[in-house]
């Protein structure tokens, strides 16, 4: 059974109309076909080898304060799996080396004062327990 609304007739008839008037070809009216063609506009450029050191620059700058973050991220994690370790038992070597190396790689700076203090923080907390661990 097929509903019809109120227009249904009107849309019926616009539908034919439709399907009259696509007739398949393409055709241009003779004032697109007499229209002259001009160039391509030339393409501008970003500013040159400047814009792209200054843009470097900006990436590298957050970049870095990326990767600092991270890895201060990384060091807390291992502080947090070493308190784990102490309370389950005795921690390896693996820890101990996993630590140092960890503290290596936070003497990096990443160009921010307060960033910067973190990770040195962050840093002497490592070193701490690299003392307590290392046997004498």
């Amino acid at each position: 059974m097929r509903i019809q609304g109120p227009n249904s007739a009107a849309l019926a008839q616009g539908a034919q109309a439709a399907r009259r008037t696509a007739g398949g070809s393409f055709r241009l009216t003779e004032e697109e076909a007499a229209r002259p063609q001009g160039q391509a506009p030339a393409l501008r450029t970003v500013g040159g080898i400047d814009a792209l050191i200054a843009l470097q620059g900006v990436d590298e700058k957050t970049e870095r304060r990326r990767r600092s973050v991270m890895r201060g991220r990384t060091a807390l994690d291992a502080l947090d799996e070493l308190k784990i370790a102490l309370l389950s038992g005795n921690p390896g070597p693996a820890t101990l080396n996993r630590l140092r190396s960890l503290s290596e790689s936070l003497r990096e700076k990443s160009g921010e004062a307060g960033l910067d203090g973190v990770l040195a923080e962050i840093e002497v907390r490592l070193e701490v327990e690299i003392a307590k661990l290392t046997p004498r």
